[in-house]
């Protein structure tokens, strides 16, 4: 009888240990591949984690050397305007002061007058607006001279808003042509600037 029970005992605890080692290596077994996974997972996170980062860092280095090249064509640009404004400014300088000369601007007034009433033609009204500071230098130019060429009247006007030039049309028609020292340096302008674009930079 001692023997039986021992012999179960020792049954019974020889089963619990198997079972015991076989849920414990299990169990070890779980443990491992469950770490695999976390690693596997974790590599594949840090692969990502590495590409998103050098892709983001490729893209900030192309924004960044577009950003700089642009940066750089624009204050090219802008260099290249400045040096073409001051050298039309300087070449403008001369035409600009001949407009404001009083015996140049009588040439002219008197030329474009003589258009407008060329001979065998009915001569022209005129309406002329002339700068206000000339107006003592001009009244009796336009007086004497401009009346003798357009018989049909010249209504001589004097203003403020014309610094210089000036500004003619037939009278009564609606419309005035204006020849102020502004008009004249936006008309050189236009040619002087491809110009000195062209011999600056090609």
């Amino acid at each position: 009888m001692q023997n039986k029970l021992q012999e179960l005992t020792d049954k019974l605890y020889n089963e619990g240990l198997s079972k015991g080692k076989q849920e414990a290596e299990q169990m070890m077994a779980n443990a491992k591949n469950e770490a695999a996974q976390i690693i596997a997972q974790a590599k594949e996170q840090a692969q990502e984690i590495l590409a998103k980062a050098q892709n983001d860092a490729a893209e900030l280095k192309s924004k960044t050397e577009n950003d700089v090249k642009m940066a750089s064509l624009q204050a090219f640009t802008a260099v290249k305007q400045q040096i073409e404004s001051v050298i039309t400014a300087k070449t403008l300088a001369p035409a600009k002061s001949a407009v404001a000369e009083t015996e140049f601007l009588k040439e002219i007034v008197k030329a474009i007058v003589t258009a407008f009433n060329p001979q065998n033609s009915d001569s022209v009204a005129l309406e002329i607006i002339l700068p206000a500071e000339k107006q003592a230098e001009l009244e009796q130019f336009a007086a004497e001279q401009l009346s003798k060429i357009c018989s049909a009247g010249v209504d001589v006007q004097f203003s403020k808003g014309v610094q210089g030039g000036f500004k003619i049309a037939p009278k009564g028609e609606g419309y005035m042509l204006s020849f102020t020292d502004k008009d004249f340096e936006n008309i050189i302008a236009e040619y002087l600037r491809p110009k000195t674009k062209e011999l600056l930079f090609g």
